[in-house]
């Protein structure tokens, strides 16, 4: 009969066996326990996903300092008037020239593509931002399904250890001949579901720390049991107070620096409209008169047919495009919060009812229907009956539990907010 316990033991405590796997020094170390901020740490730190948008970071800047070089200089060297007849045979009628030309850029255009650079950078950093949002906020929900995971088999392993000691008391009614042996059966039954069920949750649980633990690229997890309490339910704050916090989203803040950059792309296409300068200068060698002179060039581009028209059109286009998405992400964000804040206020309601009203009955229910059971004034159906509420109702409440905290976390993920403190603040 102790079989399932020994069972849920093994399955609670069940650790990576096998061979160590490598892993960096600063994650943390086998058997220790894990709080939702070390976790959200670790994801910070050794996510793959977040260190690549770093790497994008430094592109964007490496793309910023070569937006704003001035372009190279050109040497040009120039033989004229050799291998020739007469007196141009060979070399002795050469003319050489050696010239400097330098690229002179009107209009600003330099100085505008540094700008349009810096606002790619500006715009990857918010892009970065968000990724990381994303990333914490991801963690924090694996970190919430995972507590979910461990209460649901905790609460797995007290019904087969209830079901187990229903089992022993109707064995022996059984055997002492106060109820028929079809009671027995019952109760078995009811005792290898509650076994099959511990089994379930948990494998849940091993694939909820598994699915954690990817967060921070280890393949198996190495920490023990992770510490949060879910009964910490916050008061509930109202709808208009997410909604003040709305602009800290970094998914719309990114659009103050998506303007700028449009029109900064814009005012560097109508720069494209003014041509640019070339002015070179160098010296020529006659072998003929042995003697050298200054050569000078300027040359100006005619824009007689290329004004970058098309240039100008696009870049205005993308900008109107820019101003138009902006006004449909705030509707989109507004509409994804207030949805957001009906599923926290719903899970809130539900969750505050499961712990003040409905679980409180059914617990008493319980404990009286087995009472009376046991003194002969219940039959088995009926304690039964109670037993599943009883159960039904916590896993409901726990079910509760986690929709309010999921969906607190995608509330604050909406609004930019910290993610640390999720399961610290109790409701008074």
């Amino acid at each position: 009969m102790r079989r399932a316990m020994i069972l849920l033991g093994a399955l609670y405590f069940l650790l990576p066996a096998g061979p160590a796997w490598s892993q960096p020094d600063d994650l943390l170390p086998a058997g220790e326990n894990l709080t939702l901020t070390r976790a959200l740490a670790l994801a910070s730190e050794h996510n793959p996903t977040l260190a690549a948008f770093g790497e994008e970071l430094r592109a964007k800047d490496a793309t910023a300092l070569q937006a704003g070089l001035l372009p190279n200089p050109e040497l040009a060297i120039e033989v004229e008037n050799f291998a020739g007849e007469d007196e141009l045979e060979g070399l002795d009628g050469a003319e050489t020239t050696i010239a400097l030309a330098q690229l002179v850029e009107l209009g600003g255009k330099r100085s505008k593509r540094r700008q349009v650079a810096g606002y790619d950078k500006d715009l990857a950093g918010w892009d970065y931002q968000a990724r990381k949002l994303d990333l914490l906020a991801g963690t924090a929900k694996a970190f919430i399904q995972l507590l979910a995971a461990q209460q649901s088999l905790a609460q797995a392993g007290e019904l087969a250890r209830l079901s187990e000691q229903v089992f022993e008391a109707v064995a022996a009614r059984v055997e002492a001949g106060k109820v028929p042996p079809v009671e027995q059966t019952r109760a078995q039954v009811e005792l290898a579901a509650a076994r099959t069920a511990a089994f379930r949750a948990g494998r849940d649980l091993e694939a909820a720390r598994r699915r954690l633990a990817a967060f921070w690229g280890e393949e198996r997890p190495a920490f023990a049991r992770a510490l949060g309490d879910l009964t910490a339910i916050a008061p509930l704050p109202a709808e208009e107070q997410f909604a003040a916090q709305l602009a800290n989203n970094p998914d719309l803040a990114r659009w103050g620096s998506e303007l700028e950059q449009r029109e900064a792309s814009l005012a560097l296409a109508r720069s494209a409209a003014i041509p640019d300068l070339t002015l070179s200068l160098g010296v020529r060698n006659s072998q003929e008169s042995d003697s050298n002179a200054l050569v000078a060039g300027i040359e100006l581009p005619l824009p007689l047919f290329d004004r970058n028209q098309g240039g100008i059109r696009e870049a205005r286009a993308i900008l109107e495009k820019a101003r138009a998405e902006r006004r449909a992400a705030a509707s989109e964000a507004r509409a994804g919060l207030a949805e957001a804040w009906q599923n926290l206020a719903a899970a809130h309601a539900e969750a505050s009812a499961l712990r003040d009203e409905i679980l409180p009955g059914a617990q008493s229910a319980f404990e009286s229907t087995e009472f009376a059971y046991r003194e002969g004034k219940f039959d088995f159906l009926q304690m039964l009956d109670a037993q599943r509420t009883l159960f039904e109702v916590r896993s409901q409440y726990l079910q509760a539990l986690t929709s309010y905290h999921l969906a607190r976390t995608e509330a604050k993920r909406l609004i930019g907010a910290p993610l640390h403190d999720l399961l610290e603040t109790a409701d008074k």
